[in-house]
């Protein structure tokens, strides 16, 4: 009897929250058929059904979190009186299957870079997957009847699997004397991106302020948002500071031939990244449109993952927010990323006169096992002078 087992859908998935089944038990499928839809990195993925016949069990109800290859759903043959309808649900479904194909190659190909991103390197002593727990069904009963928090246990088993011995040897998790909410797959991984990021990276923050009246008169003329006219003057400048489009590894510092900038976008599952392949080859107005459409499909979680990740530079823009100055975090495989805060009407010296002007925060945070001080005030100051331009 075929069996679906959950598989790794995203850059390193270890596991998803179960949102939708779309069948029940004895529903007869065909092949590409919607089964479940599930919550993985930021995002909701449908899983569809890669063989025909009658649903014969589910595995997790709705809610309910599991690991990459774990069974997700059985699949047995269908009977005569069924076989006919499955045969025409792969008809209806083979002409999008085909479409899906196509549109994968399309992505396969400008997915495509000079340089491939690394995981950050792990220390020697840290499991393979630390952000996964280890531990057999009996164990983690056996930590559930004493009130043990297993990710507070440090395993002693092979490959540092919790063990029956580390239980038995803990003390029982203090109760929390308030609501417990639990995190959601999406909230999972932000914070898991966001501790790694700031444990592997060492962060350098520098700040300026900038004369935001030029920018915000080209965001009126032409029509666009901030993130697109902030693109427009960063991106070239990779050209001559090729540090900031980069990532670190082990044998040196990649710089990326690609352009692709992430942009930050704040929704109700959280923060997420939106990114604009190609961004030196787009106008601010297309950029602008591309930029906007995205945004719009991650509040809405139907954005796909390829679209949530492999950014080489990012922006955020807190003052959409009414946020000023930051400490922005690194995404993990870039360098650096750079927060632009709300405008606001001070006193400036225009000429040798005071006078008043709109000024805005701006910050940036880079690597500094990539970049030192002096490369990053000078690279800051490049970038006041072209957006004040």
């Amino acid at each position: 009897m075929p069996e679906f087992r959950l598989p790794d859908i995203g850059e390193g998935l270890t596991e998803a929250e179960i949102v939708q089944w779309h069948v029940e038990v004895g529903d007869t499928v065909g092949i590409d058929q919607i089964i479940v839809e599930v919550e993985t990195a930021k995002t909701v993925v449908e899983i569809p059904s890669p063989f025909a016949g009658t649903i014969t069990s589910i595995a997790a109800a709705p809610g309910a979190t599991v690991e990459v290859g774990d069974t997700l759903f059985t699949i047995g043959e269908a009977d005569s009186a069924d076989a006919g309808r499955v045969g025409e649900i792969q008809d209806a479904r083979s002409e999008t299957q085909d479409k899906r194909t196509e549109r994968d190659a399309r992505r396969a190909e400008g997915g495509k870079r000079k340089v491939e991103r690394e995981a950050p390197a792990r220390d020697a002593t840290e499991p393979a997957n630390a952000t996964r727990v280890r531990a057999m069904p009996l164990v983690r009963r056996l930590a559930e009847d004493r009130g043990i928090d297993l990710t507070t246990i440090a395993g002693t088993g092979p490959g540092g699997a919790i063990t029956r011995a580390d239980i038995e040897g803990a003390q029982p998790t203090a109760a929390f004397d308030g609501e417990l909410v639990p995190l959601s797959a999406t909230r999972k991984a932000i914070a898991q991106h966001m501790a790694e990021s700031w444990r592997t990276i060492p962060h350098v923050t520098v700040q300026a302020e900038i004369r935001a009246q030029s920018l915000l008169d080209e965001m009126k003329t032409q029509g666009i948002g901030l993130e697109a006219a902030i693109a427009r003057r960063v991106v070239p400048l990779f050209d001559e500071f090729p540090d900031f489009n980069a990532t670190f590894t082990d044998d040196g510092v990649g710089h990326y031939a690609a352009r692709d900038i992430g942009f930050a976008v704040d929704t109700d599952a959280g923060l997420m990244v939106v990114v604009v392949r190609g961004a030196d080859g787009k106008d601010p107005t297309q950029v602008h449109a591309e930029f906007t459409q995205l945004a719009t499909k991650a509040k809405k979680r139907t954005i796909d993952l390829s679209d949530i990740s492999g950014q080489t530079f990012t922006i955020s823009n807190i003052g959409a927010l009414g946020g000023g100055h930051g400490t922005p975090i690194i995404p993990l495989g870039t360098t650096a990323i750079l927060s632009i805060g709300r405008a606001t009407q001070q006193p400036v010296v225009e000429d040798g006169e005071l006078t008043i002007g709109l000024v805005a925060p701006i910050d940036l945070s880079y690597d500094h096992r990539v970049i030192d001080g002096g490369l990053g005030q000078r690279f800051l100051s490049v970038v006041v002078s072209a957006v004040e331009t």
